[in-house]
């Protein structure tokens, strides 16, 4: 599988949880994050996805998945660790953290 058969959809995944977050409690910080991370995600997605298309590799998107995939995975762990609520950061970072070996081992 390639990676973008995964980040595209997360992105999206992502950009619409941030958007649902902050139109049923309000909460901005949902809508920037979720939105933000979910958006860095679509791009190197779209950038992997061109990058396949011409038989080559996309070191950036490949560099942007990982750190954005890492990142996500540390600060909704850590949130899920304070808290113990499953939704939202519970499953973010579960979903997140199966991504990572698929992001760090992708080749065309």
């Amino acid at each position: 599988m390639h990676d973008f058969c995964f980040t595209i959809p997360y992105g999206l995944l992502l950009v619409a949880g941030g958007v649902i977050g902050y139109l049923k409690k309000g909460s901005l910080a949902s809508l920037v994050g979720g939105v933000g991370t979910g958006l860095l995600l679509i791009l190197a997605g779209y950038l992997s996805l061109r990058a396949f298309e011409k038989r080559t590799n996309s070191y950036f998107a490949l560099v942007l998945e990982t750190v954005t995939a890492a990142v996500l995975t540390w600060v909704m762990g850590q949130r899920y660790y304070q808290t113990s609520k499953i939704m939202p950061a519970g499953i973010v970072a579960g979903i997140r953290h199966q991504g990572l070996p698929w992001n760090e081992n992708c080749s065309v």
